[in-house]
């Protein structure tokens, strides 16, 4: 039996960094990654074009992290829903940065990252899409089970030497209000609208 645990997502303080850059390395040594472990983690943690960041809380430990950030140049996936949707692309947000650690999986702390993030970028009027290296199967899985759709493969230069295949998903299908009965009394953890 699992014993009751507290989670918690959050903005990201400055303060997490120390915490989030232990738990990207303990992702890196269990996962590979980010694939290139970057020279100043923490600084890859607060670089691009960041519009957020949060993080998960396991019992008041930090336990996941996840970005929203305005599209790169080199990001294939807004460029996609851009196409399929007729939306301008300045639309898209870009998922980024998303790790639970080792230790701390298997709590729904991706999924509970995920929905905040979704649920940031949409008050900001934003649509949220990602990409994940086509290998991460792992990654691959979390967003299919929690309702990301594929949007297609592209290639991403992330060097003269280094070009990857990616998988391009786009957020959920927004789904039908919660009753006020499904959002009562939420459990630890839990976000509103999941049942307790």
């Amino acid at each position: 039996m699992r014993q009751a645990t507290a989670t918690l997502v959050r903005p990201r303080r400055s303060s997490d960094l120390p915490a989030c850059v232990e738990a990207l390395a303990g992702v890196h040594e269990a996962d590979g990654y980010p694939t290139n472990w970057p020279e100043e983690p923490a600084d890859w943690l607060t670089g691009g074009a960041l519009i957020g960041a949060w993080i998960a809380e396991l019992d008041g430990r930090v336990a996941g992290h996840v970005a929203l950030c305005r599209r790169d140049a080199d990001d294939v996936a807004p460029g996609l829903w851009s196409e399929r949707q007729g939306v301008p692309i300045d639309r898209t947000a870009v998922v980024s940065r998303l790790f639970v650690a080792p230790g701390a999986r298997g709590h729904g702390l991706g999924a509970l990252l995920l929905a905040r993030v979704v649920a940031e970028a949409g008050a900001s009027g934003l649509d949220p899409v990602l990409d994940v290296v086509e290998s991460d199967t792992s990654a691959t899985a979390l967003y299919e089970r929690t309702g990301w759709r594929f949007l297609g493969t592209g290639e991403q230069h992330w060097s003269p030497r280094q070009t990857v295949t990616v998988r391009c998903y786009a957020a959920p299908e927004p789904g039908p209000e919660p009753s006020p009965a499904s959002m009562s009394a939420p459990g630890p953890g839990t976000a509103p609208g999941e049942p307790a």
